[in-house]
């Protein structure tokens, strides 16, 4: 199914205007057709095309042309679907074009006005993820003139990007993280075609740009083969742990030597692998610009993990790009450079830190700053490196953290000079990080409030566009639910993009013209065009977790009404059960520990099969009787004690069923997509079925001593219940009639926790428990 979204209705009089501006000014479908083979510079040529290709089941289109036959709709959609490149699609529906387009969701009108169809037909999806249009285009049908052109409301790939205009500059920021009494310089790369006329600009905060220090970031993990540890028990006030702001900085400004209309410093390609949409706007006429920010190559300061200096050192290159603040042409002239180019209007794009920086800047409410759309992004850095009063890892990243995560993007060692220059201050700055971080407590405290930017969202002064997937144990999905949720109060518009997969990018997902939707929103948000994008993009479009490559459009993420399960020995009903205990150990023997430590997906599935049932208790319901949607939050209230004064508890939840299930990791296809014309190819990629007995929905952790919040340590004695009350990862899922809800109840996660191998003996009062579902009536 190829879905679309980005697609807005115009009157006949708009289509006719904007296919006469663009050529096509016939009523005849062979006329227009002709013209939509720029590949073919002959009418011979063309003619080849047309004897390959099929007018009806028995008759190319070249004899059918040639006998003047009238052209209904099952002919114009049998030619469609061969332009479009569907072929095997076709051949599969016995070369029925209407079947074909049916099948894979594309728009069919009457085609009683040709142009119409017409239009419509360039506004479709072809095989390779681009609308024919931008096909035709990419293919040469339109000259590469820095012009911007516009159809169905969005910009096409009209600017040449063989002839880029590649700069550098340093823009000055307000703040002084190396304390040397100056304010801290960072480097900008900006990418844009030529343009008369100034340009939109797409930002991309990225740590990551200037290159990676991974040997450096793998001999700092953290070992996670460590106990938990008691903590001493403090009654805390919120207040207490609340951050104060962020001080000014008493170094002055830089002096103005003088003002610069060139840059000094140029590149030929940029330092770090480009974002994949900002190649797709290079060629639609938008500017792009990199910064890796303070404490990297290139650039001043100290590299300290989403703190409110880093936040503001990328809001200042948003606030050089409005035309707010100095730049200057080289590090040590302070001669000074205006982006001149630019036409004020920005965008910040990117995915995990990317994104993460994208939205804390939205929340400083900068000037200049049109739209977000962030992927995957961190919303609040305790709940990625710490949750509940637990230090937990993001998935697939035992004993990484703040100071590792720093020690991966200070690039400043790469420069030999300015490494020397900087080692021990460097080193300094990180064993500070590492005591702040305080990996042997868990608790949230000002660190981790400084890094909290949902404690800001009322100042984000724009409409927001968020992309996460459903099942990225990196990034998990609590933050942008939580995002997403803090929003409601604010009057922007917001649009969220629920994804099936993992830590992913989807803009060359075949099956979604997620790359169009974008185009009508910068259009509306950068251009000021009046396309209607806020109300024509849904609130929340869903990827359909059941079938392949099917997206829905909904009106909220989240139901507020739960339905309540009681758990019992091994089973969970909705109506309460008979009193009872049941136990788990906390335990491995040393070699099956070692083996789960080194291959924690084996272990995964290991529990979550029932393969090692002493480490956990499984409950389940019965069959389903119809389908099911759990949207939003799970909440596991239990009754528990531990036989020693630490605990962990965590928990799964579990589809028991054997069928087919979306695969977490998307397919690369045969296909690749154009980002201009041959530019930035990248390859198409699908989520496929695979066939399994069971898949993990949602999961969390709670440190037992922290059972009221996470900046309060309450107490806890051995063999003593105590309330706990654990929210899992957000999640919008449907499980099958047929399928089993499973609650999975275990301590030590491999991947996500510490791994004490402690001793420890958990016990759950059965009669005292109970899970509650945001679940309704598929």
């Amino acid at each position: 199914m190829i879905n679309q979204y980005g697609r807005i209705k115009v009157d006949l009089a708009t289509e006719l205007q904007e296919l006469k501006a663009l050529g096509f000014n016939s009523e005849s479908y062979e006329t227009l057709l002709r013209q939509a083979l720029p590949s073919y510079h002959s009418i011979s040529a063309q003619n080849d095309w047309l004897r390959l290709h099929l007018a009806t089941a028995e008759q190319d289109i070249y004899s059918f042309f040639q006998q003047k036959l009238a052209v209904d709709q099952a002919v114009f959609y049998r030619i469609g679907a061969q332009l479009l490149g569907f072929n095997d699609e076709l051949a599969n529906n016995n070369f029925d074009g209407l079947a074909t387009f049916q099948k894979l969701g594309l728009p069919i009108v009457a085609i009683d006005t040709i142009p119409h169809a017409w239009y419509t037909l360039l506004n479709t999806h072809n095989s390779t993820g681009l609308l024919l249009i931008d096909a035709l285009v990419s293919q040469g049908y339109l000259p590469q003139n820095n012009q911007r052109f516009i159809f169905n409301g969005k910009s096409l790939s009209t600017f040449d990007t063989n002839d880029l205009i590649r700069e550098s500059v340093w823009v000055e920021t307000s703040v002084d993280t190396d304390n040397d009494g100056q304010l801290d310089l960072v480097q900008v790369d900006i990418v844009r075609p030529k343009s008369e006329t100034p340009l939109p600009v797409l930002f991309t905060a990225s740590p990551y740009y200037q290159g990676l220090n991974v040997k450096e970031n793998d001999a700092k993990i953290h070992s996670v083969n460590v106990p938990l540890q008691r903590k001493e028990p403090t009654q805390v006030d919120k207040n207490d742990v609340t951050y104060q702001g962020l001080s000014a900085s008493s170094a002055k400004p830089r002096e103005v030597a003088g003002y610069a209309t060139e840059t000094e410093v140029s590149f030929t390609a940029e330092a770090g692998l480009p974002v994949d949409l900002n190649q797709y706007f290079l060629s639609r006429g938008f500017a792009i610009a990199y910064s890796a920010g303070v404490g990297t190559r290139h650039a001043d300061g100290m590299q300290d993990t989403g703190s409110p200096e880093q936040v503001e050192s990328m809001k200042n290159v948003v606030e050089w790009l409005a035309g707010n603040r100095v730049a200057f042409t080289n590090r040590y002239d302070n001669i000074a450079i205006a982006a001149d180019w630019s036409s004020h209007k920005i965008a910040m794009t990117g995915r995990s830190y990317l994104g993460t920086l994208a939205t804390a800047v939205a929340t400083t409410g900068v000037e200049g700053l049109a739209t977000v759309v962030s992927e995957a992004a961190i919303s609040n850095w305790y709940q990625y490196y710490r949750d509940n009063g637990l230090v937990v890892a993001p998935g697939g990243f035992p004993g990484e953290d703040m100071d590792v995560l720093a020690e991966l993007v200070y690039t400043r060692m790469k420069d030999p000079a300015d490494w020397w220059r900087t080692r021990s201050q460097w080193q300094a700055f990180q064993s500070e990080t590492a005591r702040l971080m305080a990996r042997n407590n868990g608790n949230y405290d000002r660190y981790w409030d400084s890094r909290n930017y949902l404690n800001h969202v009322q100042n984000i002064k724009i409409d927001m566009l968020m992309v996460h997937g459903l099942n990225d144990w990196n990034v998990k999905p609590r933050q942008v639910y939580q995002l997403w949720s803090a929003l409601k109060q604010n009057n922007h518009v917001k649009k969220i993009y629920l994804h099936q997969g993992e830590h992913i990018y989807i803009n060359n997902n075949r099956s979604l013209d997620f790359s169009d939707q974008i185009n009508l929103w910068f259009s509306e948000k950068l251009l000021g065009l009046n396309v209607d994008a806020t109300t024509a993009l849904p609130t929340v479009t869903w990827q359909d977790n059941t079938n392949p490559e099917t997206w829905h459009a909904l009106e909220d993420w989240g139901i507020s009404e739960k339905v309540s399960y009681h758990f019992a020995d091994k089973k969970l009903s909705r109506s309460p059960q008979s009193a009872g205990e049941v136990s788990f150990r906390d335990w491995l023997p040393k070699d099956q520990f070692k083996q789960y430590g080194k291959h924690f997906n084996a272990w995964r599935q290991a529990i979550i099969s029932g393969k090692i049932p002493e480490t956990t208790q499984i409950f389940k319901t019965e069959a389903l009787s119809t389908a099911q949607t759990i949207d939003g939050e799970i909440t596991l209230n239990l009754r528990v004690k531990s036989s020693k004064n630490i605990g962990l508890l965590s928990a799964m939840i579990v589809d028991y069923g054997t069928d087919q299930y979306l695969k977490v990791s998307p397919t690369p296809q045969e296909a690749t997509v154009d980002r201009g014309r041959n530019f930035s190819p990248t390859r198409l990629m699908a989520f496929e079925m695979t066939k399994a007995n069971q898949k993990m929905v949602t999961l969390g952790h709670i440190n037992l001593q922290n059972r009221t919040n996470a900046w309060q340590t309450d107490d806890l004695q051995a063999d003593e219940f105590v309330n706990v009350s654990l929210t899992l990862q957000p999640t919008h899922y449907q499980i099958r009639s047929g399928h089993q809800l499973g609650v999975v109840l275990y301590a030590t996660d491999f991947e996500m926790t510490v791994r004490g191998n402690q001793d420890i003996v958990y016990t759950i009062d059965l009669a005292n428990s109970q899970i509650d579902l945001p679940m309704v009536d598929k």
